[in-house]
């Protein structure tokens, strides 16, 4: 398999992962995309730095031949997987420590899983999706 046919398996799988498997939808948040961009630069810079110094070569059977700033263009397609994967986890692994639901379910709480309160009040559970709940001191009809 040529590095080619490699980084679009791990785009694709990349890309399952963040919409599929693990429902975080990165890819369609304009919020990653501008954070794309600033890591974008930076990979440029690194990847050109070492294939211009020729620390890293590539065999050119293996490869489109398309380079950008000496690096081949495969290189930002690996670094974009990279970085969708790394981020998709994080944002999973956030939504499991913050008793949400790790796969779709856009922010709705857990209810299994007490909200922790404030020191010297008891814990309580969040209210039902759809449901709010009444601030303290109001009484059911101030609605």
């Amino acid at each position: 398999m040529t590095y080619t046919w490699l980084v679009v398996v791990g785009l694709l799988g990349a890309g399952v992962c963040d919409l599929v498997l693990l429902r975080t939808r990165l890819l369609i948040r304009k919020s990653f995309w501008v954070s794309y961009a600033i890591m974008f630069g930076f990979q440029l810079l690194v990847n050109g730095v070492l294939t211009g110094l020729g620390v890293v070569r590539y065999d050119p059977d293996t490869i489109l031949g398309l380079r950008l700033a000496y690096a081949p263009v495969e290189d930002l397609g690996f670094g974009f997987a990279l970085i969708l994967l790394t981020l998709s986890c994080w944002v999973a692994l956030g939504r499991r420590a913050a008793g949400l639901p790790v796969r779709g379910g856009a922010g709705r709480p857990n209810l299994a899983r007490p909200v922790p309160a404030a020191p010297g009040r008891p814990a309580r559970r969040p209210a039902p999706p759809g449901r709010r709940r009444p601030s303290p001191g109001s009484s059911p009809s101030d609605g």
